[in-house]
Order: structure tokens, then C-alpha cells, then sequence
């Protein structure tokens, strides 16, 4: 049985809802206890890495370090998004963490010990982030963390790579972890690790498929407005750079101010140019302004938004003015989708989102990893995450498969629900990019870019 406390104050969160695509729910959180650390503290000794053996290909395959005696428990942190501005998307990931715990319990949990679940409010600030990590490492003793968005990543980063504790994150699409992360192919030395890997496609992939998304469809011209905050002009640059290579022309692109009244005349400068279609990135608020005004005014045009406006405000802001805009995000429909969808559905009432699901691969990965290295030592489970989720061995969709088969002295291969979680020497995923349309009752999923067919656009990921 997966533990849960709360002494956040919070006994949920606004009760917006993700239609058809996004979603909130019920609440499920853990006990905040004093933080503990400060910044001169010692990361924790690494152990000495076990030997490997090598396998008919000459590869290196890590052993499984036994332990002295099963423990008692096995605490996973998270760092979530209890409070704050991104709080209503943590209820879909606190249902998958939590069916995931329950259903890996059920088959008698890593190493035959309790598996728990310590969740933590961050309210995605990177300074809370810091103390909370610390508090789940220190105080709460967890061997891994499963969780923390791009915000709290990147501005942490080498504080989060110095503790050596993995990290299998849901959330993050920044493209500064493109060439951070995982392993680097090389599973048995964790002397070059950065010890996180993420479960969601990142920014790359899925602006890559909304460019070709756009290129496929006779998109061939394109106008851009961006905001100048680091996440819109981000996602401009990223998607432009991805267009072009395709062949596509950006006429024009605008870049605006946040917080203006009226984005008429941006508009105006941007219309005067001639292309196809027009892509936006900015903040809900000031997406809404722009939607309002572009669509007053008559332009026309087919609008490509940015995946952060996958948003339950927006339908409700303009959804009839923006309806037929396309958005494209990472596709929540993996390998294994169909199986777990309808146990999420049991599981409470929150709305299926992206970043849920892969919430419920995370959590999988990080309890057969510990199965399979056959201890609790953080070194140890960063050297098998790789292992039982790559290409190769019998292929498991739930940890009670994968344990099955670890017991028997089986290699595995975790697929999961979102993508095949088959990680790159970066602790990347490869997934496809759903293109949905806008609509008044919300976004519809219309067709998906393949992720082979993103592979060989994309190099260092």
C-alpha cells in the first residue's frame, strides 16, 4: 500500500479540467517535515560499482548487487506541484504514481519491500525544489526521485547531479537536458552519469513534429509571434529552426511584450507579410489577447499554437475563436496505453494528460531498476534503469510482469504507457507528436507525427 500524507493546507486544487487531453483530480499528497542541508554539504559517497559481465555482443551488461537482507521499505521522493501556478496538472500525476505504487505493491514490491511514495510541494520554485529534494534524501531517506519540472531542473542542475541520486522525471521538455542525462551508453561506470532521465518526449521532438506536421500539410510559409519570455521565445527558435531544415520559409516573425492590452498592431506588422499559416508562443493570458484580436480582426490564416496552451482556460477564454487552430504535443497514446488507461479511470477522477502518464512509466521504471539491481543503493538502481527499459529481453508493460520475469533470470524491457521508454544514452524518449485541434469542448486529437519519422531530423538527443 502506497503511504500518502499531506500537510500541505491543501486539501485539492482548482477544479479546472483538461478536456478530452488534460485534466485535474483528487489530491493525493505526503507529510512536509523540517528541509535539513545546506549548500556545503557532502553528496553521498558513491559505492563502488559492481562488475559487469559481458554479454554475446561484447557489451557490458550491469550485475545485480544482492543485499544483505530485504528491507522493510523502499521510499521513492517526489517533488510536486501541489500549489502554485502549474497545480492543476499534478492530480493526473499523483493518480498514475499512485495506481503504479498500488499495483506494484500488489505483486510484492522491489526486493519484497514495501514500496512508498513521499510526495512534496515545490510549487515548482527552484529554492523550494532545492530544500525539498534535500529533505526527501535526507530526511526521508529516499533512493531515488520521480518528478521536477524544467524550471526546477535546469537552474539546479548541478546541485541535483551531485547528490547521485537518479532521477526518472515526468515533466521536463527543455532541450538543455538534449545532451544531459542517462548514462552515456556506458550503464556499468556511473563515473560520467548525470543521473536523471525523463519519460516525456522533450521540446525537440515535438516541435520537429509540429514542423513537419505543418510541412506535410502544404504549410510551406509561415509567420511567427512569439512573447520574449525564455519558454515562448524557446519554443520559437526551436520550432523555426526545426521548419526550416524541412525547407519551410519564415516570412515574418514578431516578437511582443507581455501584458499588453491589445496586440492589434503586432498582429498588423505580422500580417503584412504574406505565408500560409502562423504559429504562436505566448502565455496563456496574453494568447488569449492575441486569439481575440487576430480573430476580431478577421485575418484568417490556420494558427499553430505552442503545447503549453494545451489548456482548459483557453477553451473556456476562446474557444470558438480559435477553434480549427492546430497544437501539437507529445501524443499521450503510447505502446501500452489501451491496458492502462481504463485502470487510471478506476483509479480516481482526474483527466488524462501527457505528463500523467508518463508519471505511471517513471514510477515502473524506478521499482523494476531497484528489483533488478537487487539493492537499495542509488548507484546501483541508476546503473539498471537502463537495463530493464532498452531494447532487448522479454518485454513487460507492469512491474508484476517485469518482476516475473527478473525472478526467473530474465533480461527486460519496459514498455511503457506514453512511449516505448526505450532511453537514449541522454536518459531521453523517443514518442509520437499528436496534432489536435481546437475546438469550444476542446482539444481533438486529429492525426500523429511518427517518431521514426522524426529520428533521423534529430541528432545529440
Amino acid at each position: 500500500m502506497t503511504k500518502n500524507h499531506d500537510d500541505s493546507g491543501t486539501a485539492g486544487t482548482d477544479r479546472r479540467r483538461f478536456l478530452k487531453l488534460a485534466g485535474t483530480g483528487a489530491v493525493a499528497t505526503t507529510g512536509l517535515a523540517g528541509c535539513i542541508g545546506t549548500e556545503g554539504d557532502t553528496p553521498t559517497e558513491e559505492p563502488t560499482p559492481t562488475d559487469g559481465m559481458d554479454d554475446e555482443d561484447g557489451d557490458t551488461t550491469p550485475t545485480a548487487t544482492a543485499t544483505s537482507a530485504a528491507p522493510d521499505s523502499v521510499v521513492v521522493g517526489q517533488p510536486a506541484s501541489l500549489t502554485g501556478k502549474w497545480d492543476f496538472l499534478q492530480p493526473a500525476v499523483t493518480q498514475s504514481t499512485d495506481l503504479a505504487a498500488t499495483e506494484i505493491n500488489d505483486a510484492g514490491g522491489p526486493l519484497g519491500a514495501e514500496f512508498t511514495i513521499q510526495r512534496r510541494d515545490t510549487t515548482v520554485d527552484p529554492q523550494q525544489a532545492r530544500q525539498v529534494v534535500r529533505q526527501l534524501i535526507n530526511n526521508d531517506n529516499a533512493v531515488a526521485i520521480n518528478g521536477l519540472f524544467s524550471s526546477e531542473i535546469v537552474p539546479l542542475w548541478d546541485f541535483l547531479t551531485e547528490q547521485q541520486v537518479p532521477i526518472v522525471t515526468p515533466w521536463p521538455g527543455s532541450r538543455f537536458l538534449d545532451t544531459r542525462g542517462g548514462d552515456k551508453g556506458t550503464p556499468d561506470d556511473v563515473s560520467d552519469d548525470d543521473w536523471l532521465w525523463r519519460t516525456v518526449i522533450g521540446d525537440t521532438v515535438h516541435t520537429a513534429g509540429a514542423a513537419k506536421a505543418m510541412m506535410d500539410n502544404d504549410f510551406g510559409t509561415m509567420g511567427i509571434l512569439n512573447g520574449t519570455s525564455a519558454g515562448e521565445r524557446g519554443w520559437a527558435d526551436t520550432f523555426q529552426e526545426a521548419y526550416e531544415n524541412l525547407g519551410g520559409t519564415v516570412a515574418k516573425r514578431v516578437e511582443v511584450s507581455e501584458g499588453q492590452s491589445s496586440y492589434q498592431s503586432s498582429l498588423n506588422v505580422l500580417f503584412q507579410a504574406d505565408f500560409d499559416a502562423w504559429a504562436l508562443a505566448a502565455g496563456l493570458e496574453d494568447a488569449t489577447t492575441i486569439v481575440r484580436d487576430w480573430s476580431n480582426a478577421g485575418y484568417g490564416t490556420q494558427l499553430l499554437l505552442e503545447d503549453g496552451l494545451m489548456d482548459p482556460d483557453l477553451i473556456e477564454a476562446v474557444g470558438e475563436q480559435a477553434e480549427g487552430a492546430w497544437i501539437a504535443a507529445g501524443s499521450t497514446q503510447g505502446p501500452n496505453y489501451a491496458q492502462f488507461e481504463p485502470k487510471f479511470n478506476e483509479a480516481g477522477d482526474a483527466d488524462i494528460h501527457t505528463w500523467g502518464v508518463a508519471a505511471y512509466d517513471a514510477t515502473n521504471v524506478l521499482a523494476l531498476a531497484i528489483h533488478a539491481a537487487g539493492s537499495t543503493d542509488p548507484a546501483a538502481i541508476q546503473r539498471h534503469i537502463g537495463a530493464v527499459s532498452r531494447e532487448g529481453g522479454t518485454t513487460v508493460s507492469t512491474f508484476g510482469e517485469g518482476k516475473e520475469a527478473l525472478d526467473a533470470g530474465e533480461e527486460i524491457n519496459y514498455e511503457g504507457a506514453v512511449t516505448q521508454v526505450d532511453f537514449t544514452d541522454f536518459g531521453n524518449v523517443w514518442g509520437d507528436v499528436g496534432v489536435s485541434t481546437v475546438g469550444p469542448d476542446g482539444f481533438s486529437e486529429q492525426f500523429a507525427v511518427s517518431a521514426d519519422d522524426l529520428k533521423e531530423d534529430i541528432e545529440n538527443y
